[in-house]
């Protein structure tokens, strides 16, 4: 019988990180190479969402992340030009005040950007709608 075709899952990681910014990490790889985006990556196999988000977070920004809340599912089968993606999205911040951001894994560089200038900013995949739909811009 053959495996069938399912949408692969993803996580997403928007983390508040000082006083009014969040963090973003320039994409090392294509699609959207050095582009600014949210960190996050796949989700393992056996692997909880939960602990995904948290993972990517830490792999991606060496940031030792606690889950606030679940911002939502994004769906569109258009939102990763390789194939159809699901992610799951979680609003972030540091365990503690003592985490220092770097750039690691699949980030070449990473940015803390003031929530003021996102809106402004060109961010790769859906992560500026993910952005908007955790609730911290203001409107």
């Amino acid at each position: 019988m053959p495996k069938p075709l399912t949408p692969l899952l993803t996580v997403d990681a928007v983390i508040l990180f000082q006083q009014n910014s969040i963090v973003l990490i320039r994409r090392k790889n294509p699609p959207f190479k050095g582009e600014l985006a949210l960190p996050g990556g796949f989700v393992d196999i056996g692997e909880t969402i939960e602990n995904a988000c948290i993972r990517e977070a830490y792999e991606e920004t060496n940031i030792n992340v606690k889950l606030i809340k679940l911002i939502g599912v994004f769906s569109d089968p258009k939102r990763d030009p390789r194939g159809h993606t699901v992610s799951i999205a979680f609003l972030c911040e540091p365990l503690s005040k003592t985490e220092i951001p770097l750039a690691k894994d699949d980030a070449q560089a990473l940015e803390i950007v003031p929530i003021s200038k996102l809106a402004s900013l060109k961010i790769a995949f859906d992560h500026l709608d993910i952005i908007k739909s955790s609730g911290i811009l203001k409107k």
